[in-house]
């Protein structure tokens, strides 16, 4: 696997190119690092036939049994988009609809078996793809680089 470098952005002042702030440059790269994962797990879920929605749809439902309205808030998708990508999940018999366990007209989404299997096959893939990325960190840098990075994203979505 081609590993990719990831180079520091600049934006232009005039004709001078200067390094941007480092709240800038942060959101900058977490841009490309965004750029890099997304490449990676669409190349993955093509191999096996799924977009990158669905993709995200099988890593949601990974520790979680949501009901539609929160997939689509999770997914950033109308409820009628919603509502077909479970369809066409369900018709492969990645996901099934289950009643809510404690509203009986609600209903959940969960992984089947065969879900669970091919997101376990993803997630491994993912992995090793990714790997190369964080291999010259010491362990202790990819302890602190994770420990931030959960910090940066607690408590929000998908």
């Amino acid at each position: 696997m081609n590993q990719v470098k990831m180079a520091p952005m600049t934006r232009m002042h005039g004709s001078i190119r200067q390094p941007p702030d480092s709240r800038e440059g942060l959101v900058d790269t977490l841009v490309t690092a965004s750029f890099v994962v997304m490449a990676v797990i669409s190349r993955i879920g093509a191999a096996h036939e799924l977009s990158l929605s669905m993709v995200r749809l099988l890593g949601i439902l990974r520790d979680r049994r949501p009901r539609m309205a929160e997939l689509a808030e999770y997914l950033g998708l109308e409820k009628q988009t919603m509502s077909g990508l479970v369809a066409r999940a369900e018709k492969r018999g990645l996901v099934a609809r289950v009643p809510n366990e404690d509203d009986g007209r609600a209903v959940d989404v969960v992984l089947t078996d065969d879900g669970a299997r091919l997101l376990h096959e993803l997630r491994a893939r993912g992995r090793a793809a990714l790997a190369p990325l964080v291999a010259n960190l010491e362990a202790s840098e990819q302890q602190l680089a994770r420990d931030l990075l959960q910090r940066l994203f607690r408590g929000s979505r998908g």
